[in-house]
Protein backbone atom coordinates (compact mmCIF):
# COMPACT_ATOMS: atom_id res chain seq x y z
CA UNK A 1 0.00 0.00 0.00
CA UNK A 2 1.20 3.52 -0.78
CA UNK A 3 2.29 5.71 2.09
CA UNK A 4 0.98 9.04 0.79
CA UNK A 5 -1.82 10.46 -1.29
CA UNK A 6 -1.05 13.72 -3.09
CA UNK A 7 -3.87 15.98 -4.25
CA UNK A 8 -3.19 18.31 -7.19
CA UNK A 9 -5.44 20.64 -9.13
CA UNK A 10 -6.46 24.19 -9.84
CA UNK A 11 -7.12 26.73 -7.10
CA UNK A 12 -10.61 26.15 -5.63
CA UNK A 13 -10.74 22.53 -6.84
CA UNK A 14 -11.22 21.41 -3.23
CA UNK A 15 -7.77 19.96 -2.45
CA UNK A 16 -7.70 21.15 1.16
CA UNK A 17 -11.35 20.42 1.92
CA UNK A 18 -11.26 16.97 0.35
CA UNK A 19 -7.80 16.34 1.79
CA UNK A 20 -8.88 16.82 5.40
CA UNK A 21 -11.84 14.45 4.94
CA UNK A 22 -9.71 11.91 3.10
CA UNK A 23 -7.07 11.96 5.82
CA UNK A 24 -9.73 11.38 8.48
CA UNK A 25 -11.24 8.52 6.48
CA UNK A 26 -7.87 6.82 5.94
CA UNK A 27 -6.43 7.58 9.39
CA UNK A 28 -3.56 9.58 7.92
CA UNK A 29 -2.00 12.93 8.65
CA UNK A 30 -3.15 15.90 6.59
CA UNK A 31 -0.55 18.28 5.17
CA UNK A 32 -1.23 21.46 3.21
CA UNK A 33 1.95 22.60 1.46
CA UNK A 34 0.67 26.19 1.23
CA UNK A 35 0.48 26.30 5.04
CA UNK A 36 4.02 24.93 5.34
CA UNK A 37 5.25 27.76 3.11
CA UNK A 38 3.31 30.43 5.02
CA UNK A 39 4.63 29.15 8.34
CA UNK A 40 8.23 28.98 7.12
CA UNK A 41 8.20 32.50 5.64
CA UNK A 42 5.76 34.01 8.16
CA UNK A 43 3.89 35.66 5.31
CA UNK A 44 0.75 34.98 3.31
CA UNK A 45 1.18 33.43 -0.12
CA UNK A 46 -0.09 36.69 -1.67
CA UNK A 47 2.58 38.68 0.15
CA UNK A 48 5.34 36.26 -0.83
CA UNK A 49 4.30 36.37 -4.49
CA UNK A 50 3.97 40.17 -4.44
CA UNK A 51 7.30 40.69 -2.68
CA UNK A 52 9.40 38.09 -4.49
CA UNK A 53 7.60 37.49 -7.77
CA UNK A 54 6.04 34.38 -9.29
CA UNK A 55 9.28 32.74 -10.46
CA UNK A 56 10.89 33.09 -7.02
CA UNK A 57 7.73 31.73 -5.39
CA UNK A 58 7.75 28.68 -7.66
CA UNK A 59 11.37 28.02 -6.72
CA UNK A 60 10.79 28.39 -2.98
CA UNK A 61 7.67 26.20 -3.21
CA UNK A 62 9.77 23.58 -5.00
CA UNK A 63 12.52 23.83 -2.35
CA UNK A 64 10.13 23.69 0.62
CA UNK A 65 8.31 20.61 -0.71
CA UNK A 66 11.57 18.92 -1.67
CA UNK A 67 12.87 19.37 1.90
CA UNK A 68 9.82 17.83 3.62
CA UNK A 69 9.46 14.22 4.67
CA UNK A 70 5.93 13.01 4.15
CA UNK A 71 4.92 9.75 5.79
CA UNK A 72 1.44 8.22 5.84
CA UNK A 73 -0.11 11.52 4.79
CA UNK A 74 -2.68 13.10 2.56
CA UNK A 75 -0.92 16.09 0.99
CA UNK A 76 -2.80 19.00 -0.54
CA UNK A 77 -0.47 20.95 -2.79
CA UNK A 78 -0.72 24.49 -3.94
CA UNK A 79 -1.99 24.65 -7.50
CA UNK A 80 1.42 25.79 -8.70
CA UNK A 81 3.36 22.86 -7.19
CA UNK A 82 3.24 21.17 -10.60
CA UNK A 83 5.70 23.76 -11.91
CA UNK A 84 8.41 22.27 -9.69
CA UNK A 85 9.77 19.05 -11.20
CA UNK A 86 11.84 18.23 -8.11
CA UNK A 87 8.88 18.86 -5.82
CA UNK A 88 6.63 16.62 -7.88
CA UNK A 89 9.27 13.89 -7.99
CA UNK A 90 9.54 14.06 -4.20
CA UNK A 91 5.76 14.07 -3.70
CA UNK A 92 5.25 11.08 -5.98
CA UNK A 93 7.72 8.86 -4.09
CA UNK A 94 5.68 6.10 -2.47
CA UNK A 95 2.46 7.93 -3.28
CA UNK A 96 -0.57 8.06 -5.50
CA UNK A 97 -1.18 11.44 -7.09
CA UNK A 98 -4.83 12.40 -7.50
CA UNK A 99 -5.87 15.20 -9.85
CA UNK A 100 -9.10 16.80 -8.66
CA UNK A 101 -10.61 18.28 -11.78
CA UNK A 102 -13.46 20.71 -12.28
CA UNK A 103 -14.68 22.59 -15.34
CA UNK A 104 -13.23 26.08 -15.61
CA UNK A 105 -16.73 27.55 -15.17
CA UNK A 106 -17.01 25.96 -11.72
CA UNK A 107 -13.55 27.17 -10.71
CA UNK A 108 -14.51 30.70 -11.77
CA UNK A 109 -17.68 30.46 -9.72
CA UNK A 110 -15.70 29.43 -6.63
CA UNK A 111 -13.01 32.12 -6.90
CA UNK A 112 -14.10 35.66 -6.08
CA UNK A 113 -10.70 37.32 -6.50
CA UNK A 114 -7.77 35.28 -7.78
CA UNK A 115 -5.31 37.91 -6.57
CA UNK A 116 -6.28 37.48 -2.90
CA UNK A 117 -5.77 33.69 -2.98
CA UNK A 118 -2.01 33.66 -3.48
CA UNK A 119 -2.16 32.20 -6.98
CA UNK A 120 0.86 32.21 -9.26
CA UNK A 121 -0.44 33.80 -12.45
CA UNK A 122 1.35 35.83 -15.11
CA UNK A 123 0.56 39.54 -15.37
CA UNK A 124 -2.40 40.01 -17.68
CA UNK A 125 -3.28 36.31 -17.71
CA UNK A 126 -6.82 35.14 -17.05
CA UNK A 127 -8.07 32.15 -15.13
CA UNK A 128 -8.77 30.54 -18.50
CA UNK A 129 -5.11 31.06 -19.46
CA UNK A 130 -3.96 29.54 -16.18
CA UNK A 131 -6.23 26.53 -16.63
CA UNK A 132 -4.94 25.95 -20.18
CA UNK A 133 -1.33 26.25 -19.03
CA UNK A 134 -1.62 23.95 -16.02
CA UNK A 135 -3.95 21.23 -17.33
CA UNK A 136 -1.19 19.30 -19.17
CA UNK A 137 0.98 19.39 -16.04
CA UNK A 138 -1.81 18.06 -13.82
CA UNK A 139 -2.46 15.30 -16.35
CA UNK A 140 1.27 14.51 -16.57
CA UNK A 141 1.63 13.96 -12.83
CA UNK A 142 -1.75 12.33 -12.09
CA UNK A 143 -1.97 8.64 -11.31
CA UNK A 144 -5.71 9.04 -10.81
CA UNK A 145 -8.09 11.74 -12.07
CA UNK A 146 -11.31 12.42 -10.20
CA UNK A 147 -13.92 14.65 -11.82
CA UNK A 148 -15.46 16.47 -8.87
CA UNK A 149 -18.21 18.12 -10.91
CA UNK A 150 -21.53 17.99 -9.09
CA UNK A 151 -20.00 16.00 -6.22
CA UNK A 152 -19.87 16.86 -2.55
CA UNK A 153 -16.50 16.73 -0.82
CA UNK A 154 -17.57 13.45 0.79
CA UNK A 155 -18.45 11.95 -2.61
CA UNK A 156 -15.03 12.99 -3.93
CA UNK A 157 -13.42 11.22 -0.98
CA UNK A 158 -15.43 8.07 -1.71
CA UNK A 159 -14.32 8.13 -5.37
CA UNK A 160 -10.68 8.62 -4.39
CA UNK A 161 -10.76 5.72 -1.94
CA UNK A 162 -12.48 3.52 -4.51
CA UNK A 163 -9.87 4.42 -7.16
CA UNK A 164 -6.94 3.83 -4.83
CA UNK A 165 -8.27 0.44 -3.80
CA UNK A 166 -8.69 -0.74 -7.41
Amino acid sequence: MVSNIVLIGMPAAGKSTVGVLLAKSLLRDFVDTDLIIQKKYRMSLCDIITERGSDAFIQLENDVIKAEDFINSVIATGGSAVYGEEAMKKLRENAKTVFLTLPIEEIKRRINDIHTRGVVIKNGATLDDLYTERLPLYEKYADITIDCSNLTAEECVDRIIESINN
